[in-house]
């Protein structure tokens, strides 16, 4: 029985990790600081007999033997990332090199999250894993952008120079239940503002496009990534079909049956203009691509959320 460890395990995607790979018949330790991950997330695991949760922040070196590391440690919405600047970066440079450590102590193999935000306001579209990336180093978002840029370069580095065995998915935009509630993500920010009546807030004329996957199919190919043998990456891992974010603001507007008016907001400091993931690759390795339709992952998000803010099944308020 593999011996997996999974940091940022409280998480969003960190939490729905640990319940597939669980489904697997594998030992798995989650190990969140908690700083965005919640121990709602994963309190149903903890009388499961194969499952174990370490509170501990990846900054400083953990000392334990695991056979593979899926890293996912780090806030991955602007709000979290934002609020904490420097920590972001010490968890996506000094955590990367501790968990590199560790996998190069046992042998492990890691995989990294890393996120489509090492693209910045790309001048290519959609965005190939060959495309370097229009980041600005200086930038609000940079202490994420640049932090998992420099991450993808220590894999690739402790690779080439001590033979770890490693693997880099960049992740785009992902939605479904156990976002948080303030996480500041527009699909969690629309359906809270849709189902508590207020007004949804667009940042700019919502002319700027988004790309969204469901958790379920992402999870899938990030466990297809860590289990296909000859290839490293970076692989984007997204649902390619694009939505304008007026288009998503409208929508949850009409399935969460709400009654909530759009206000427009001036755009934030480098806001991408587009996003969205070419998945040839992951297509060509993996055999993988999304299966859930946008519109049936936010009716199961929206119920989440119904249940989260404690609201009715049926009806927005």
């Amino acid at each position: 029985m593999d011996h997996i460890l999974v940091t940022g395990g409280a998480g969003f995607l960190g939490s729905h990790l640990c319940d597939c790979l669980l489904e697997k018949e594998t030992d798995v330790i989650c190990i969140d600081n908690y700083f965005s991950g919640s121990k709602d997330n994963i309190r149903h695991l903890f009388s499961h007999p194969h499952f174990e949760s370490i509170r501990h922040d990846i900054i400083h070196p953990l000392f334990i033997e695991v056979d593979k590391i899926y890293h996912l440690a780090c806030p991955a919405s602007p709000i979290h990332y934002q609020y904490n600047a420097i920590k972001t970066v010490k968890t996506n440079v000094i955590g990367t090199i501790n968990m590199l450590g560790l996998a190069k102590r046992t042998k492990a193999r890691i995989l990294l999250g890393s996120s489509s935000e090492v693209y910045g306001d790309s001048e290519i579209h959609p965005q190939p894993e060959s495309y370097w990336g229009n980041v600005n180093p200086i930038g609000l978002r940079s202490c994420y952008d640049e932090g998992k840029r420099v991450a993808e370069t220590l894999m690739m580095d402790y690779y080439r120079q001590n033979k770890v065995d490693i693997r880099i998915v960049r992740i785009f935009n992902t939605y479904g239940p156990r976002m948080a509630i303030n996480d500041g993500r527009v699909v969690s920010n629309f359906i809270v503002q849709a189902l508590r009546g207020k007004d949804l807030t667009v940042y700019g004329d919502g002319s700027q496009t988004r790309s969204f996957c469901y958790v379920s199919d992402l999870i899938q190919a990030i466990i297809k990534m860590m289990e296909t043998e000859d290839i490293i990456g970076p692989v984007n891992l997204g649902n390619p079909k694009e939505f304008t974010i007026l288009e998503v603001a409208e929508k949850i507007i009409k399935l969460a049956r709400s009654t909530s008016k759009i206000m427009h907001n001036p755009l934030p400091s480098d806001d991408p203009k587009q996003r969205c993931p070419d998945i040839s690759l992951a297509k060509e390795k993996l055999s993988w691509e999304p299966k859930i339709e946008f519109e049936e992952g936010l009716l199961k998000t929206i119920d989440y959320f119904k249940k989260r803010l404690g609201l009715k099944r049926k009806g927005a308020m």
